[in-house]
């Protein structure tokens, strides 16, 4: 194999295939560690500081994780920066002056990836369905991984009536009402999709003038993330309650997808009839719970923060450390919210080392 070289198509190979064994995964792990390895100068640094180099690398979870906030601190990229390529940035609700960055010089294997999963785990064996996004698209925001994620959905498995309730001037909720009207006149299935704090506001703005909508069997529901106070925050269980009681779709088809800026992978559940709800990823991505503090795996059964090693991400780090508590589950991890308190700091020192490794 040639180390020295990107691995994206050998990647985009991997994703396309039907499942993989756990030494498929590490075989290609390893590969993308040893380029990265090479590649990325401020990865690398943190590696040697951690003792962790190519050759006593043996498997994805030998692999150092690097902490989400790095992608503030400095550029965490293998190949040059291009005009062509994409940068998405995170939102900046913890510190608006500081965003992290994702460099994406192809958008080839996170749209593979997408496109994979969702099909999978979103539209479930259905082609394609008529939908309504509940976020602004990518022109009015161009450095939104979610924005970009969304506009995928509706141009991969959206029909032509699909189309925006949100701008930069708002909601449109007048042209929401009459879309799921029509929705329900037709007995057509329909999708909505969206930051969790757009429905929040769906939620509140039907409430207040005491509409709801039935809409027919098949419809389904896709949220995404926090409320990054955009809106106020509901427990998840009367957030899906309020869905299914203002919109007629059944909690399990009321689907939430966990993912993050510097990701090139979501997770998915298999709807929200019990919450939490088990989250769970495709063959290109694994995770285990750690102490953040030493980077080491947590005993089996206990909680730790989640650690992703995401083959998706071939231009930047394939292994982080985020700032979530999970809690393992049969085939997947529950979310259970940010750290606080001890783990918090585990993190924010790794952060640290990570920073200091890099300088040195």
């Amino acid at each position: 194999m040639n180390y020295a070289g990107p691995p994206d198509a050998d990647i985009l190979e991997f994703i396309a295939q039907d499942g993989c064994t756990d030494e498929q995964f590490d075989q290609l792990a390893l590969r993308l560690f040893a380029y990265q390895y090479n590649a990325n100068a401020p990865f690398r640094s943190f590696c040697q500081r951690r003792g962790a180099t190519v050759r006593n690398v043996k498997s994805w979870c030998d692999i150092p994780a690097v902490p989400i906030d790095a992608f503030k601190a400095m550029e965490l990229r293998c190949e040059p920066t291009s005009p062509t390529e994409r940068v998405f940035m995170t939102s900046g609700t913890t510190r608006a002056d500081t965003r992290g960055r994702h460099f994406h010089p192809r958008l080839d294997v996170y749209d593979l990836s997408m496109t994979r999963n969702f099909a999978r785990r979103f539209m479930r064996g259905v082609e394609r369905l008529p939908m309504g996004i509940l976020f602004p698209d990518e022109i009015a925001m161009p450095n939104s991984s979610l924005a970009h994620y969304l506009a995928l959905a509706k141009s991969t498995f959206g029909n032509d009536d699909s189309r925006y309730f949100m701008s930069a001037q708002g909601m449109d909720l007048d042209g929401l009402w009459q879309r799921l009207e029509q929705a329900e006149r037709l007995g057509e299935p329909y999708a909505l999709l969206g930051a969790s704090y757009s429905f929040v506001h769906v939620i509140d703005a039907l409430r207040q003038s005491g509409r709801s909508f039935r809409l027919p069997p098949g419809s389904r529901i896709l949220d995404t993330g926090g409320y990054k106070g955009q809106s106020r925050e509901l427990p998840l269980d009367a957030f899906y309650t309020a869905l299914t009681e203002l919109l007629g779709v059944p909690r399990e088809l009321c689907v939430n997808m966990y993912g993050m800026t510097e990701l090139s992978t979501q997770f998915y559940d298999d709807g929200n009839a019990v919450v939490p709800s088990a989250k769970s990823g495709p063959h290109w991505i694994r995770s285990r719970l750690v102490d953040p503090a030493t980077g080491r795996t947590v005993p089996d059964g206990e909680r730790g923060i989640l650690v992703h090693c995401d083959l998706g991400n071939f231009n930047s780090v394939s292994t982080i450390l985020t700032e979530d508590v999970g809690e393992p589950t049969e085939n997947g991890f529950l979310l259970l919210g940010r750290a606080e308190g001890a783990q918090a700091k585990g993190c924010s020192l790794a952060v640290e080392e990570f920073i200091r490794s890099a300088a040195s």
